[in-house]
């Protein structure tokens, strides 16, 4: 009398008792053999064994989503400062003041992957000046008091080197004719010595998630750090 129950064949069952760990590790075959042990003990039957194996399974995930997250933020972190490096580099490389400011506009603005950089300088004249309107795309003559007005935007918040922020349209002032294709902003707080009137770098972006209050700020504080310096040599 043949017996009812389905035999597994002999070369699969040699290959299972010479390589276990291929059905251990692979996560549907052991679903499917847990499954199968709790169909066969009957609905009344606790498996505290297979209660506690979906729980470390279920760790195990959330362990593994962590680790790509922590790895994908590395990465992240490590491309922007080879970012912030290559727009540095290419920074100092000119010896005019306004082949700085163009390339400023340019290519440090490509590099850093913004839709524009603006240099915005305090002063007590504003009046038109030849050097100013030939950088008009980039170098912004401000009245004293314009960066703090600017960033802080009349709150009494404590001062920030660097602010980032999410905006429903950039100032004209800044932007020009760009004004309200701007979405998020990088504010970049420029110190060039005692006695000088203070500066500003600003980053504007199309993207509203490019620039959020949530995002760190250490490179381009670090950014600003070697901008003021730069522009000190200049000022001298």
């Amino acid at each position: 009398m043949s017996s009812s129950q389905p035999k597994i064949e002999d070369e699969l069952r040699a290959k299972i008792i010479a390589e276990p760990d291929v059905i251990l590790d692979d996560q549907d075959v052991m679903r499917a053999l847990v499954a199968a042990n709790e169909k066969a003990m009957g609905g009344n039957i606790i498996d505290l064994r297979g209660i506690a194996m979906e729980r470390l399974e279920a760790r195990l995930d959330r362990l593994e989503d962590t680790h790509r997250s922590v790895i994908a933020a590395a990465y992240e972190n490590l491309a922007g400062t080879n970012q912030v490096h290559r727009a540095l580099l290419r920074m100092l490389d000119p010896m005019e003041f306004e082949t700085f400011l163009r390339g400023l506009g340019g290519e440090v603005a490509e590099i850093l992957g913004v839709d524009n950089i603006h240099l915005v300088l305090e002063s007590v004249q504003t009046d038109d000046d030849p050097v100013v309107n030939r950088l008009g795309n980039v170098l912004r003559v401000v009245q004293v008091g314009f960066v703090g007005d600017y960033i802080e935007g009349g709150r009494n918040v404590p001062a920030r080197q660097v602010t980032l922020r999410q905006i429903q349209a950039g100032n004209p002032e800044i932007y020009g004719e760009l004004a309200d294709f701007v979405r998020s902003e990088a504010c970049l707080r420029l110190d060039f010595g005692r006695g000088r009137l203070p500066g500003m770098l600003v980053m504007g972006s199309e993207d509203p998630h490019q620039f959020t209050p949530q995002q760190g700020t250490d490179l381009l504080s670090f950014f600003a750090g070697v901008f003021e310096r730069t522009m000190r040599r200049w000022l001298n």
